[in-house]
């Protein structure tokens, strides 16, 4: 793999020619994994180069390239600024920096303090305008909308636009939010796009793209021209003088995004799927548009066309606006916004009356797709993001949908599909904007747009184009106002609509034989053909358009046609010189019903008081893409007539005149028929006038028509709402009646029976759980009185006296405990509750009785009383002394005579609560007894632990006392006096000093103690066979009887006796363990010391035999080493290995196999010298246990060792929290050492110093 430099060390690429893709791959939140994905499916040599734009730190220096270059063998480099794009290269942005693409290279900037990250925008959109149809953005995981515009803008301008799949995203919403602005092309996994992306490398390489200059080959130039007619034919829209390589770069798009292999594989595709002709149609427009795009532009508006639009306007004239290409509606509301604003900031007291100039704003696009979109006003959030905060809320109303504009501004705009170059235009307008449409068409559709817009505008309005357009050639129809921001005012210069399409006559494409002759004409400039025809044929002549309008001249024109006063005109007809108009009208016009040369010759022209002969002809140029006609003149000279000598057959003079008088009328008849064609043209103009008329009364009428439209939509809308609240009510009805069948499933299915009974106390129904019950049928108690059912069993005067006042006095009945007898169950114990049925119709009144039966639980109270008595008789013959407290107050409620003995109370001070344990503890040792308390709630019993208290007579008395949780509210404190012991170990403490000199006289006193000692360890033999006799007995006896009702009655317990059942099992059982390990506990106390050789691999043996069905179940592995043979008592050692390895067993989790290895080493001399609890005299062994169950937290490790210290609770882990305790008492009597190291969930260990042989043997 190759080798990742950070920023300063990066090796910049060599410059290479932009021939390839660029890969854009965004991603914010989750995008580590999916970037990991995507660049482990890349292969090594795919030929495109990856830029990683993500959400960094800007505090902290990323490591992004150095971990994903672990996946890649991809050359990964971090960008340093105007580092060289090359292909199979992956380059990730540094933290804290913006990436722009500039031709070939990437450039950084700073990245301002913004809480809003938009780096992925920012770079796709620069990646888009320099890439083009290069470019392929890639969205992956993140929140937020961050990558929408860019990938937007890459699909925009040609290239391929990819989103994650959202099941697959960490966090889904840049992916989604792209995928709802309809912006995505593919949503795939990570692991599917570089297969994907290599499909589109394929279709890039073997689709050529055509600039302006390049002349295309035969087959591909036939191709392109079916697809245009197949466009033409589906849309209606000829997009042949649309610039052509931006046409064929949108077909590339469409054959990599429907993965078509070439040109001719796409054609075939696309001509039998009408939805892919939808979709390349939708590409070819090219929707580009924003908000408020250009601010300057709106700023130059605002400034310098504004106040001239409102100068002198009144209510009864509107502004007209038209918005030509509006896309989506962006642009429209946009102007519509900006021309609210300035009427606020302009004229404030007129707007807040509600006065002033009407606004009127059509917009209008060939995409039905887009109009649809812009007249719901409703947009994402990412398409508002260049809209200021004021703006948003005085404009917008936030809605599930997104954005929604107000009605104000809606109802300023009306949208309506319309083709400018095709359909009649918007009239009388006072401004028009033409935004970055017309640079995708060449010079002759943009013509033709001007005089569209210049026809459409009223004498002074202005014309909006976008950065990269300008009037061109048609800058005799406007005048420019900003040049910067494109602004233009209309010149009053002549010109008119031209109603024309840009729809050629149908083109002889041979279809069926894609390889067409090479003498195919090509349509060419009517310039060329009729030039061609001029020079060959005439001196002169004029070429005309559909209007008969001179569009060019060839030769000397002067003799046929002049210049008539008064407005200029370029008219044919008008420009006639006498006696040609008339000829020239009808020649034109069957040549163009015919599509044939027509001639006429010798045609009578006068001019300047002399006659001549004029011959023309009319020929048609077919070769071209708009009718035009040649109109080819030649001149004659008027022959001389010489007088001839009258002859024999001389004319009479009756002849001669006749000739003269029909003379006369031909002059006569050529005259009328000039007036009558100057009548005609007269009227032509006239037609036409009122034809521009009706065109702008039609053009009201579709103004109209949106607007009936837009009510239209109003109502459909209002209609949608009260169809949505009508399903609401019906949802409303179908959860009722899910509600009531809901509620009367369940009277079904409980198991506690149900009774319904009506005023009169009769049986209306019953549950199932009832006829089960009581042993009934159905048809035994339905109508019949309550107090008769069970044999009359339910006869109960005072039953009866509450159920009769419950409806009319809105009584309940709460728990009423009754006997009866059920056949085959026996007696059993009932407890009723009865309420009225709320009936809101209230058409008939109702009793709803429940029954419960509480046999089992008054049975387990029972027991459980027994139990509490004997227990109690217990603590009050128990010699430690025990009492009672609640949760809630220090009063002592209860206490045996013990205690009342040991602090001098007596039982009239328990019963008139005068015991307080505050009184009696000093105020040292609140703290530790609140611990106690705290660990007994947790623990159930608090570890012992030694505090003093006081007694009635003032002395104070050293005691052992534990605490425990009973009743959840009550708390049991238990005290073992250790006066005596302490005093002795003062006493031994002051005279140890001078032990040696006192030993003679303190002899007898030891041996006073020493008796004192052993009459305190009969009282403890005592307590430990009453511990082992009279305690254990009625435990077994609680866990006998619990067990037989258990199995005896399993089938008429309900659950909550069984559960109490098996809760007092369980503590019988956590107390029969508490009271064995004690018993264990005090032996290791009093046991006597007897050393024997004990080979501990021997103990281990028998250990793992005791514990063999325990690792099968658990499916452990104990591993050990040689141990040594140590002086030792065999029993205890026994007892310590046992202990250890079954905590080992019993704190593993769960999922993995406990594994126990158990080694031993022999301590160095530096080692014991070391340890302040080693004899150096001595040798010393290390026995270590390691295990890798749960562990504990290391704070813990002294802890542990101390009797009834327990780490977790016995619902995860049973025990007392002894076991630990006996194996620091064994190393006590072994002179060793136990310490634990451990590691919450990683595992513990335990290591155990013996010496090998023991002191004094």
């Amino acid at each position: 793999m190759a080798a990742t430099k950070k920023n300063k060390e990066t090796v910049n690429p060599p410059a290479t020619v932009q021939n390839f893709p660029i890969v854009g791959i965004g991603a914010s939140a989750g995008g580590l994994d999916a970037f990991k994905r995507l660049l482990n499916a890349i292969p090594e040599k795919s030929g495109m180069a990856y830029v990683l734009v993500q959400h960094l730190d800007p505090n902290h220096d990323s490591i992004l390239p150095e971990i994903l270059q672990r996946v890649t063998k991809i050359p990964v480099l971090e960008i340093t600024d105007n580092i060289h794009l090359a292909p199979d290269h992956i380059y990730v942005i540094p933290s804290s920096k913006i990436l722009f693409s500039t031709d070939g290279i990437l450039k950084l900037i700073p990245r301002e303090k913004k809480p809003l990250n938009q780096s992925i925008d920012i770079f796709f959109t620069s990646l888009a305008e320099v890439h083009k149809e290069c470019a392929v953005g890639i969205v992956l995981s993140g929140t937020g909308s961050d990558g929408t515009l860019g990938l937007k803008a890459i699909k925009e301008n040609g290239g391929i636009s990819i989103a994650q799949d959202f099941e697959s995203a960490a966090y889904d919403s840049m992916p989604q939010s792209a995928v709802n602005a309809g912006v995505v092309d593919f949503i795939l996994t990570p692991e599917d796009i570089p297969a994907q992306l290599l499909e589109i490398n394929k279709t890039f390489k073997t689709s050529h793209f055509y600039n302006d200059v390049e002349e295309l080959p035969k087959d591909d130039d036939y191709i392109f021209k079916q697809i245009l007619s197949l466009l033409r034919q589906r849309r209606g829209v000829d997009f042949t003088y649309y610039k052509q390589p931006t046409f064929h770069r949108r077909i590339a798009r469409r054959i990599a995004i429907v993965k078509k292999k070439d040109l001719s594989d796409y054609l075939n595709y696309l001509r039998s799927n009408e939805s892919e002709q939808d979709e390349l149609f939708q590409d070819v427009l090219i929707p580009v548009t924003s908000f408020f795009r250009d601010p300057k532009t709106f700023q130059a508006l605002t400034d310098t066309v504004f106040p001239v639009l409102f100068e002198n306007k009144t209510a009864d004239e509107p502004i007209r606006v038209w918005i030509a290409g509006c896309s989506t509606g962006e642009e429209a509301y946009s102007i519509a916004i900006s021309l609210h604003e300035y009427v606020k900031d302009h004229s404030p007291l007129t707007y807040r009356e509600g006065l002033g100039v009407r606004i009127q704003i059509f917009a209008s696009d060939i995409s039905e797709k887009a109009i649809k979109k812009a007249r719901t006003g409703i947009y994402s959030k990412s398409e508002v993001e260049n809209i200021s905060s004021k703006q948003l809320d005085n404009y917008f109303i936030k809605n599930n949908n997104g954005f929604e504009l107000n009605k104000l501004i809606r109802d300023m705009c009306v949208f309506a599909p319309h083709n400018f170059l095709k359909d009649p235009p918007f009239a009388k307008m006072d401004l028009i904007s033409c935004r970055n449409v017309l640079i995708y068409m060449d010079t002759f559709l943009q013509k033709k747009a001007f005089a569209t817009f210049h026809y459409a505008l009223k004498g002074k309005g202005f014309l909006l184009l976008g950065k990269s357009e300008t009037t061109g050639n048609s800058s005799d129809l406007f005048a420019q106002v900003n040049k910067h921001e494109k602004i233009y005012t209309r010149k009053p210069a002549a010109g008119r609509f031209m109603n024309f399409t840009s729809e050629r006559k149908e083109e002889s494409l041979a279809i069926n034989d894609i390889h067409k002759s090479k003498n195919e004409i090509i349509q060419t400039d009517f310039r060329k053909s009729a030039e061609a025809v001029m020079i060959a044929k005439s001196p002169a002549g004029v070429v005309v358009n559909a209007q008969m309008d001179i569009v060019h001249i060839h030769g000397d024109i002067s003799p046929y046609l002049e210049a008539p006063q008064g407005r200029p005109t370029h008219n044919l007809i008008k420009m006639a010189r006498e006696g040609l108009a008339f000829e020239l009208r009808n020649a034109i016009h069957k040549s163009i019903k015919e599509n044939t040369i027509v001639s006429k010759e010798d045609i009578v022209v006068k001019a300047n008081d002399k006659q001549y002969l004029v011959s023309i002809e009319i020929i048609p140029l077919t070769d071209t893409v708009e009718p035009h006609q040649l109109i080819r003149f030649e001149k004659k000279i008027i022959p001389v007539i010489l007088k001839i000598a009258k002859s024999s057959s001389e004319r009479t003079v009756e002849t001669q005149k006749r000739n003269e008088q029909l003379e006369k009328e031909i002059s006569q008849t050529l005259e009328d028929m000039r007036s009558i064609t100057e009548d005609m043209e007269a009227s032509n103009e006239e037609l036409q006038s009122s034809n521009e008329e009706l065109q702008s009364s039609n053009e009201e009428m579709q103004s109209l028509n949106e607007e009936l439209e837009t009510s239209k939509e109003e109502l459909q809308s209002t209609n949608e709402e009260l169809l949505i609240v009508n399903q609401e009510l019906l949802d409303k009805q179908e959860q009722l009646n899910a509600s009531r069948v809901y509620s009367e499933a369940i009277v079904t299915t409980l198991r506690e029976p149900l009774v319904v009974l009506d005023k009169s106390l009769r049986v209306k129904t019953a549950n199932a759980s009832f006829y089960k019950k009581f042993n009934v049928d159905e048809n035994e108690i339905e109508n019949k009185l309550f107090y008769e059912i069970q044999n009359y069993q339910f006869d109960n005067a005072m039953l009866r006296s509450l159920l009769e006042k419950i409806l009319p006095l809105k009584n309940r009945i709460e728990d009423f405990e009754i006997s009866i007898r059920i056949p085959e169950k026996g007696e059993r114990i009932i407890l009723l509750n009865a309420r009225e049925i709320i009936n809101e119709k209230k058409s008939e009144q109702l009793i709803l009785l429940a029954f419960e039966d509480i046999t089992d639980r008054v049975l387990s109270e029972r027991i459980l009383k027994e139990s509490e008595a004997r227990s109690r008789a217990l603590v009050e013959s128990n010699i430690v002394a025990v009492c009672f407290t609640r949760m809630d107050n220090a009063i002592i409620f209860d206490a045996n005579p013990a205690f009342l003995k040991m602090l001098g109370f007596t039982k009239k001070d328990l019963k008139e609560g005068k015991i307080n344990w505050l009184d009696f503890t000093p105020p040292e040792f609140h703290l530790s007894d609140y611990q106690a308390l705290e660990k007994a709630k947790s623990m159930e019993v608090s570890p012992p632990y030694e505090k003093d208290i006081m007694h009635t007579d003032g002395s104070r008395l050293s005691v052992i006392k534990s605490k425990a949780i009973i009743n959840n509210n009550e708390v049991m404190s238990v005290f073992v006096d250790i006066s005596k012991r302490k005093t002795l170990e003062r006493e031994l403490q002051i005279f140890s000093d001078d032990l040696e000199e006192k030993i003679k006289e303190r002899t007898k006193e030891l041996l006073v103690s020493n008796e004192d000692l052993k009459q305190t360890n009969l009282q403890l033999d005592q307590f430990a066979y009453i511990a082992s006799h009279d305690l254990q007995e009625p435990l077994r006896k609680i866990t006998t009887f619990s067990m037989r009702l258990l199995d005896k009655h399993k089938d008429d317990l309900s659950a909550d006796v069984k559960s109490y059942l098996n809760k007092i099992q369980s503590s019988s059982l956590r107390m029969r363990t508490l009271i064995q390990d004690l018993l264990e506990y005090s032996r290791l106390l009093q046991h006597e010391k007897k050393y024997s050789k004990t080979d501990l691999n021997k103990t281990l043996k028998d250990v793992i035999n005791d514990f063999e069905l325990l690792i099968h179940e658990k499916k452990a592995k104990i591993k050990s080493g040689k141990l040594p043979v140590i002086d030792g008592i065999s029993l205890q050692m026994n007892q310590l290995f046992c202990n250890i390895i079954s905590n080992s067993l019993k704190f593993s989790n769960k999922d993995i196999p406990p594994i126990i290895t158990i080694s031993s080493r022999k301590l160095t001399l530096k080692e014991i010298k070391e340890n302040p609890l080693c004899d150096p005299a001595q040798t010393y062994f290390e026995i270590i246990f390691k295990d890798n169950g749960i562990g504990f937290k290391q704070k813990y490790a002294k802890q542990i060792f101390t009797i009834f210290q327990r780490l977790h609770n016995n619902e995860m882990f049973t025990g007392t929290g002894i076991g630990l305790a006996l194996c620091r008492r064994i190393m006590d009597n072994h002179h060793g050492q136990i310490s634990a190291n451990s590691i919450e969930n990683k595992g513990s260990e335990f290591h155990v110093i013996l010496p090998l042989t023991q002191p004094g043997k």
